[in-house]
């Protein structure tokens, strides 16, 4: 198939991170390039620790929704977070760091799941990234 989807995960939260991933393995089981670029609230979910902990965008209920949806997805039989991270760099996507974030929210390197990061980027690394993608995603 060929291409490339190229991903911003502006949203730190459980439903849109899920999302993406999804999107991203979608992408690279269809033979396309993958990557996903984490800014603001998404990367957030690259701290240690941090993938899982988003709220819902929608219904959170003071964490009762988030639960329930939790249920859904195990008997749905939905990979957990850290699956889908793994399934995702395994499939060679790329995951870029928002440096830009880093220094307005505080965040350190060691802070985060260095691992799973190629690349440490500003605007410019997505705009280079999605320049010639035949998906772009605003997350």
């Amino acid at each position: 198939m060929g291409g490339k989807a190229v991903l911003v995960l502006h949203s730190g939260d459980m439903d849109k991170v899920y999302s993406a991933l999804i999107i991203g393995n979608g992408a690279l089981a269809m033979g396309m390039e993958a990557s996903i670029y984490f800014t603001f609230w998404g990367l957030m979910r690259l701290k240690k620790g941090g993938l899982e902990k988003g709220p819902l965008s929608k219904m959170h209920m003071l964490g009762l929704g988030k639960w329930m949806v939790k249920q859904r997805m195990d008997k749905a039989n939905v990979a957990p977070l850290e699956k889908l991270m793994n399934d995702f760099k395994e499939l060679g996507g790329k995951i870029i760091a928002c440096e830009m974030t880093m220094e307005i929210m505080g965040i350190k390197k060691e802070e985060l799941r260095t691992e799973w990061i190629d690349e440490w980027g500003a605007v410019g690394s997505y705009v280079y990234e999605a320049r010639d993608a035949s998906i772009t995603l605003f997350i």
